[in-house]
């Protein structure tokens, strides 16, 4: 029998309603309501972060819905550190920062799926260190150059 193309194994939910179950099930909220509210926050914060391809890229990826959040904030200047990211999303939605934490994994716990590896190495690239353990992978060190 001959392989069969298959669908982007990343893509394994496509509607908004089913990222908010995935993200619902990976946060343990109690309601959808709240799931939505983190998503929100999480990908408008991931929007002032992520420019250039990889911001595109992403936002085709993603629900109509969470799409919109990420694409409607405007980068910021100042690039934040993944621990950096959760101070500022902490103090932007008045949460706490294990709160801001917990969403913030939750919620990049569902993008990394819907990303795919490539596309989330490429995001991992272009972003200041800390943020892959927000996406629940593991941190690699850059290598940095060694003075002769």
């Amino acid at each position: 029998m001959y392989d069969q193309p298959r669908a982007n194994p990343s893509r394994t939910f496509a509607t908004f309603e089913q990222m908010l179950e995935r993200v619902r099930y990976e946060g343990a909220y109690p309601t959808r309501e709240r799931a939505a509210e983190a998503v929100h926050h999480v990908l408008a914060a991931l929007g002032r972060q992520l420019t250039g391809d990889e911001r595109v890229d992403l936002a085709q990826r993603l629900p109509v819905e969470a799409a919109l959040s990420l694409t409607g904030q405007i980068p910021d200047t100042e690039r934040l550190t993944g621990w950096g990211f959760v101070k500022d999303l902490a103090t932007r939605t008045g949460a706490t920062p294990a709160t801001a934490r917990w969403d913030t994994g939750a919620v990049l716990a569902a993008v990394n799926r819907l990303a795919g590896p490539e596309l989330l190495a490429r995001i991992l690239q272009n972003l200041p260190d800390g943020y892959a353990l927000l996406f629940g992978e593991a941190e690699l060190r850059r290598p940095q150059s060694v003075a002769a």
